[in-house]
């Protein structure tokens, strides 16, 4: 597994956890529904360079994409 593949794993574990407990929901829905999101599509695809942003950001993208139907992301 490569270093990217790795840090991918954490942060998908990671924002997982924080949503289940968030949500007050089970494991394996929020991570149904991270799986299925946009936000994990970007994930995935390393030349967004995403995955080498910290569980917090990406789980904050997550969240607005789950609130408003789409990633939201502030313009600096």
């Amino acid at each position: 597994m490569s270093k990217q593949e790795l840090l991918i794993e954490y942060i998908v574990q990671d924002v997982v956890d924080m949503f289940s407990s968030d949500q007050n929901i089970e494991y394996d829905e929020a991570m149904n529904k991270f799986y299925n999101s946009e936000v994990f599509e970007k994930l995935q695809d390393k030349e967004t360079g995403l995955y080498m942003e910290s569980s917090e950001y990406v789980y904050d993208l997550f969240k607005d994409e789950m609130n408003f139907g789409h990633i939201i992301q502030a313009e600096i």
